[in-house]
């Protein structure tokens, strides 16, 4: 039940300089105690600073303050209110990660192709084993690390990133982790802004969640952010950091040319804005050069082994802008202490040996097999592809809807991820899927799924009418 005007009224006349903090605190003994009900109408912001002798500004702080702690809700134009006891439920977005079933073609989340990876992997784990090292008893420290963070500088190449050497490497639990990281290390203020492509990959809405940060999407074009929507989203909205995936762009394949990198780089220097270049979908070689080595005092560059090797490891890296190192250090330090021991040593022996790279070539030609394979039979329709991208972005034909076709085929046995998982929460999804090549079923029940979609693509009518 609502009460329409409490009669509670706190005494501040004691306190010192915090009267917000005190004033708070007021509130949240009077919820505490029943004097305020769940329900309970709080008088408005000047009556109540009126009553209690403080300015306006003093009451307004200490109800934000209550409001983000989730006992107090505002409602517009009708006022300020106790909380229930009950949290609301958030509804929960779809999972970054998919159970593997083989009954199902699964098109929602690019896997790493089985090439043997897994008996390489257990044959470092029995070199490991054998080597009888003894360092798997305390916390990893930079010196037990280095090992794997040498392995990533000869990974990575000298070209990619321009100037590298190990101190320039820390390590993380995959790339989103180290997306994660860097986020944590460049954001600062009450609201801080994230910059992005107007269609991002989930992880960066589950990132910035996370870390209360506001997203902002970028229009693109075919060749990826537009330098002059940067331009504005930037005098908009402000930003700290610019959050992309230049080399493959999930979900629409789309790599941005060295040229417009340079633009991009130019505004960033100008804004003084961090640029955190996620490349987790790049698994075979480029020439063009990543942002850190385009501006290397204001630029990340983030990885792993998880498409190119094996998403079990859970070994990503991020390198970080020239003499900035210690503080992303600092940041993963305080989050997890360091990736395990034991997983640093596997991961440098599969790197170290050759195996990882190996592993990596044949994953790159299976992946394009399985593209060619996807354009052999879906390349009559609006199809955006690479053979070097782990995925397909499909533009539905007229009669079709994202949502209305990602239904149809899951009477196929088939899953496929809408445009709308993509977008940012602000913005208009475009009718299109992504659809994952190298989804990890075998052969012919991936190209019965393609055969499947195609025929759901030429007869649209039909099916809605059943």
């Amino acid at each position: 039940m609502i009460v329409s005007d409490t009669i509670w009224q706190p005494n501040l006349s004691n306190v010192g300089k915090s009267k917000y903090k005190a004033l708070a605190q007021a509130i949240r003994d009077g919820i505490a105690s029943g004097d305020l009900a769940a329900g309970s109408k709080l008088p408005t912001v000047r009556d109540l600073a009126y009553r209690v002798g403080v300015t306006p500004g003093t009451v307004a702080r200490a109800y934000s303050l209550l409001t983000d702690e989730g006992r107090l809700h505002a409602e517009v134009g009708r006022g300020t209110y106790v909380a229930g006891s009950k949290r609301k439920e958030k509804a929960l977005e779809p999972p970054l990660v998919h159970l593997v079933d083989e009954s199902t073609a699964d098109f929602r989340s690019s896997r790493v192709p089985d090439v043997g990876q897994g008996l390489l992997i257990d044959d470092a784990l029995m070199r490991l084993g054998q080597s009888h090292r003894r360092r798997h008893i305390n916390y990893p420290t930079p010196v037990t690390d280095i090992e794997a963070r040498e392995a990533v500088v000869d990974w990575i190449g000298p070209v990619r990133v321009g100037n590298l050497d190990a101190h320039h490497v820390v390590l993380g639990n995959g790339a989103q982790n180290c997306v994660i990281l860097t986020l944590q290390a460049e954001l600062h203020g009450a609201h801080p802004v994230i910059l992005t492509e107007e269609l991002a990959y989930p992880g960066v809405r589950h990132a910035a969640r996370l870390l209360r940060a506001q997203v902002v999407g970028v229009a693109m074009d075919d060749e990826g952010i537009i330098p002059a929507a940067l331009a504005e989203a930037y005098r908009t909205h402000g930003g700290q950091v610019l959050l992309t995936s230049a080399e493959v762009h999930s979900p629409t394949t789309t790599k941005t040319s060295y040229a417009r990198k340079k633009e991009i780089a130019a505004l960033a220097e100008r804004f003084g804005l961090t640029i955190i270049e996620d490349d987790c979908h790049s698994i075979a070689p480029t020439e063009v050069p990543a942002y850190r080595a385009i501006l290397p005092r204001q630029s990340y560059f983030i990885s792993s082994l998880t498409k190119g090797v094996s998403g079990a490891l859970r070994f990503g890296y991020a390198v970080t802008p020239v003499n900035r190192y210690k503080e992303l250090r600092q940041v993963a330090q305080s989050s997890f202490h360091g990736i395990a021991q034991p997983m640093l040593d596997v991961c440098s022996d599969l790197m170290a040996s050759g195996d990882a790279g190996r592993v990596k070539d044949k994953v790159i030609a299976h992946t394009a097999e399985r593209v060619r394979l996807a354009v052999n039979r879906l390349g009559g329709w609006d199809l955006r592809w690479r053979e070097d991208a782990p995925f397909l972005w499909l533009q539905l034909p007229q009669g079709w809807r994202a949502s209305s076709f990602a239904l149809a085929c899951e009477r196929k046995g088939i899953s496929v991820r809408p445009a709308d998982e993509f977008v940012l929460s602000d913005q208009r999804a475009p009718n299109a899927v992504r659809l994952a090549a190298t989804t990890c079923v075998a052969e012919p029940r991936y190209l019965q799924a393609l055969d499947d979609m195609n025929a759901l693509l030429g007869n649209p009518v039909a099916i809605m009418e059943s």
